[in-house]
């Protein structure tokens, strides 16, 4: 006797046929974006990081939980001025984040968004209030975890080295604006990158390494596992880590 059909290992929702996917499953979608990320890094990057984040949160988290292809176009108008980038614009995602979710929760539980790109998050958070008044369960989570740098700095550098190495350009890699971003970010709405940091980068990649890069990406997934396991959203529609869900 043959058993019935089995996802597949590696939690790709693309790789799979239909009647491998169960109704009620949990999709991680991840969130990108093509834009610049200095001299040093590809402009997919953030599609890269939020993709290997929500494969390893995947795994962390077990049978039916699939990884839907990543959302490789975000809103990245910051770095318009920096050829290469291409960006859909606020209401773009917005519309496209709804869209995702309403077609896939006719056949899955929950949604969750793992992003990869902070210039995302107006749009995530908007798509996100408006689906969870629509019933639906869904929320985002970020590639964040603990004393990461902006852009194209020492974090996603050290990622970068873990996940696809041979496109890193390190002999190219060069400090940019290190002022933290609570401070730039002002600046950075009204005139975008560029006029603050013209190689694009928004920290310093000096001393990336592989290694932490790999210790970076299980802190993520982690963190990424634990908020979908909680279930639990903020004002913004972000899924809460149980360290920060308020008692």
């Amino acid at each position: 006797m043959t058993s019935g059909p089995q996802a597949p290992t590696a939690f790709g929702l693309a790789e799979a046929v239909w009647p491998e996917v169960p109704n009620g499953a949990t999709v991680l979608v991840p969130v990108g974006a093509l834009e610049q990320h200095g001299p040093h890094l590809p402009l997919d990057t953030d599609s890269v990081i939020a993709r290997a984040v929500s494969e390893a949160a995947a795994a962390l988290l077990g049978p039916d939980v699939y990884v839907a292809p990543v959302l490789a176009y975000g809103s990245s108008g910051e770095h318009q001025a920096f050829p290469g980038t291409v960006s859909i614009g606020g209401d773009a995602l917005t519309l496209l984040l709804v869209e995702v979710t309403r077609s896939l929760l006719t056949w899955s539980d929950r949604v969750v968004f793992v992003n990869g790109h902070g210039g995302n998050i107006a749009a995530l958070s908007a798509a996100v209030i408006q689906l969870r008044r629509e019933g639906h369960e869904v929320g985002w989570s970020p590639c964040a975890t603990e004393h990461v740098d902006a852009h194209a700095g020492f974090t996603e550098t050290s990622l970068m080295l873990h996940l696809r190495p041979r496109s890193v350009r390190l002999r190219r890699a060069q400090a940019g604006n290190t002022t933290p971003i609570a401070q730039l970010l002002p600046a950075l709405v009204e005139h975008g990158v560029r006029p603050l940091s013209p190689n694009g980068v928004l920290g310093d990649p000096t001393g990336a390494t592989a290694r932490e890069g790999l210790r970076l990406l299980k802190n993520m997934a982690l963190d990424v596992a634990l908020a979908t396991r909680a279930g639990l959203v903020n004002h913004r529609g972000m899924f809460l880590v149980p360290e920060v869900i308020p008692t």
